[in-house]
């Protein structure tokens, strides 16, 4: 009896075994194909043999390649995975959802998180903006649902109607209160944080509402900022930056001969094997569709 029961289970194992091994039919000889499916698993064909492949934790297959030969797993908001909805089960580390993505912090709404193999690296906007979740770019944040109004501006509350003189249509500037280099403008009393260039600072100006960019040095209170920093060598160092890129810009207008018609090719003799070639991908990491703007500037503000 027992011998009998063993055997049963043994069948029905093998069964359910069975019942799930994949099977798909290569339709050429080379190439790689989505899953039915799965928008993370891909099938890989190598002299019509079919291999089932998944990507990393937090990619789909990129399917959008007509001739198939393109083997490319993106981040999960880069790709339109369609009746593909099913995932492996995510696969977390800190401040990573998954393994591989861009994603919010869950704290403050101005920084993002970029998820490369488990690894996080931190990113925050530019004074001023917020990661929004949706469009995964940098945005004002009044204009991102996620910021609590105690983040937008900081709390910053612009002056009612009228009692700025010095405001231009409906614009006004105002001083931060605790940062040289930081500065809000009301627009139509919607407070917005800004900042100003790196070796500069914010000086009030004569009248409420106005003010401008100007050397530490001419702002009281401000005068050492930037420390030990050579303000004179950073200047100089945008200044030749600045010039380099007219002259290339101007270089570049001027006129050129035109470049020689490429020599025609020699038709190599037909090879034995007719397995084409798989596109050569430039890198192996997928770029973000999207990435958040101001991310340059963000950097530089944090290393100042």
């Amino acid at each position: 009896m027992k011998i009998y029961l063993l055997a049963s289970v043994l069948l029905i194992a093998a069964y359910q075994v069975h019942g799930q091994r994949e099977e798909f039919k290569c339709p050429d000889d080379y190439g790689f194909y989505p899953h039915s499916s799965s928008c993370d698993k891909y099938w890989k064909c190598d002299n019509n043999v079919a291999e089932l492949k998944t990507c990393g934790n937090g990619l789909a297959f990129d399917d959008t390649d007509p001739k198939y030969l393109k083997e490319n797993c993106d981040y999960l908001h880069n790709v339109d995975c369609g009746a593909r909805s099913q995932l492996e089960p995510a696969i977390s580390t800190p401040h990573c959802p998954r393994l591989y993505g861009i994603f919010p912090d869950d704290v403050k709404c101005d920084t993002f998180w970029n998820c490369w193999g488990g690894e996080a690296s931190r990113y925050q906007c530019s004074p001023g903006l917020a990661y929004d979740r949706e469009s995964r770019v940098c945005m004002w944040a009044d204009q991102v649902p996620e910021c609590k109004v105690e983040e937008v501006a900081n709390g910053f509350n612009c002056p009612a109607a009228g009692e700025v003189l010095a405001s231009i249509g409906s614009f006004s500037r105002h001083a931060h209160p605790d940062d040289c280099r930081k500065y809000y403008i009301c627009l139509e009393g919607t407070p917005r944080e800004y900042g100003c260039p790196i070796g500069t600072v914010f000086k009030i100006g004569d009248s409420d509402g106005s003010g401008s960019c100007e050397n530490p040095e001419d702002v009281p209170g401000c005068e050492d900022y930037y420390g030990d920093l050579d303000l004179k060598a950073i200047r100089k160092s945008e200044l030749l930056s600045g010039l380099d890129n007219k002259s290339k810009q101007s270089s570049s207008a001027e006129s050129k001969p035109a470049p020689a018609a490429p020599k025609a090719q020699p038709q190599r003799q037909q090879q034995q094997s007719n397995r084409p070639q798989p596109q050569q991908q430039q890198s192996n990491r997928p770029q973000p569709q999207q990435l958040p703007v101001s991310l340059q500037s963000s950097k530089d503000y944090e290393d100042a």
